[in-house]
């Protein structure tokens, strides 16, 4: 157990620094590149919003279930239904937070190949699902997102509430979705770091076979894209290959069984369809590139175990401090609520 705790520790802070600045980041985007202003801006139909939508989607601190109210509002604003798929895809699988730590756990490679994956499988979606005229029945406001407001702080608030807001939606919401999720990627990490041997699954990690086994594992699971990233360097020591784990961290973070039915009652069947091929076609095709080019030692990949980003360890550990702080209290908030829920219900008068 000792082993085990060194090296959560270990990762706990190579991760630490990076995700604050994520999660700062994260609140500073949600200040200054609100819902509405995505809303007018992907109000058009075409390839070129498509595009945009990408654009735009892929550095927001949403996740698969949060991004649904803000992609029905790009939709009731009038965009096409190739844009919102766009965007309901680039948002989730990628994201400022989840960049950093990934550059953290998995190299500065997998922190580049990852959002241009996310993008490629976007575009691709969006292409295929065409667009088609918004129906103009009313969208469905119901979401599957804990939150009850989705759309950011107000533009028109002084500059000083402005950041107060950033910073509670960095370090408070966001965090009390990822604080669970993050801690078990880091102790599944661990663990297989500690007591599975280096290249146990090397022989079945990589190739067609497992990527469809990803695929059917990630599918059905929500997991945002930050807190897939540990999980994922789990997998990677494990022995799973670069491009089979790059495809567990596009499918996972992208699909999951409420936004597919969201997609197919809201969007129709055609959009449900260049819905899972953008993402599933696209993830096995970079998925295959990236091993492939690994082969051939084109490109080299490593773990926050093999070369961690070169951080001072002062910094290191007072970044471990303040993060352990923030998920402390995220997970304190998350285990209050549903007694604070009792305390006020009917029963309880």
């Amino acid at each position: 157990m000792m082993l085990f705790a060194e090296n959560f520790s270990t990762l706990f802070a190579d991760a630490a620094l990076w995700l604050l600045l994520g999660l700062l980041f994260a609140g500073a985007l949600k200040v200054w590149m609100p819902a509405h202003w995505l809303q007018r801006h992907l109000a058009r139909e075409g390839g070129r919003s498509v595009v945009k939508a990408a654009l735009l989607g892929a550095p927001l601190p949403l996740c698969s279930c949060g991004v649904v109210p803000a992609a029905m509002g790009i939709r009731r604003a009038g965009a096409s239904r190739g844009a919102t798929v766009s965007f309901l895809i680039s948002t989730p699988e990628t994201g400022v937070d989840s960049i950093a730590v990934t550059y953290a756990l998995l190299g500065p490679l997998m922190a580049v190949v990852r959002p241009i994956a996310a993008l490629a499988s976007a575009i691709t979606a969006g292409l295929l699902a065409g667009p088609e005229e918004p129906s103009s029945a009313p969208v469905a406001s119901s979401s599957c997102c804990s939150k009850g407001d989705c759309q950011g702080p107000a533009t028109d608030a002084p500059l000083g509430r402005r950041l107060l807001q950033g910073l509670h939606f960095g370090f408070v919401e966001i965090a009390e979705e990822i604080a669970g999720w993050m801690l078990a990627g880091l102790v599944f990490a661990a663990a297989v770091v500690t007591w599975v041997p280096p290249d146990t699954m090397s022989q079945w990690g990589s190739g067609l076979p497992a990527m469809a086994l990803m695929i059917l594992i990630s599918i059905p699971m929500y997991v945002c894209a930050t807190a897939s990233t540990p999980i994922a360097a789990g997998l990677m020591v494990a022995g799973i290959s670069p491009g089979t784990v790059l495809v567990f961290m596009l499918a996972g973070p992208a699909t999951n069984i409420s936004t597919i039915a969201l997609v197919r009652r809201e969007l129709g069947g055609r959009a449900l369809a260049a819905y899972l091929g953008g993402v599933i076609g696209t993830a096995v095709l970079c998925g295959l590139g990236l091993d492939a080019l690994l082969d051939h030692r084109l490109l080299t990949v490593t773990t926050a175990f093999e070369a961690a980003p070169p951080v001072p360890v002062a910094i290191n550990l007072v970044a471990s401090a303040l993060l352990a702080l923030v998920f402390g209290r995220a997970l304190w908030s998350l285990w209050r609520k549903p007694w604070a829920g009792a305390a006020i219900s009917p029963d309880s008068r």
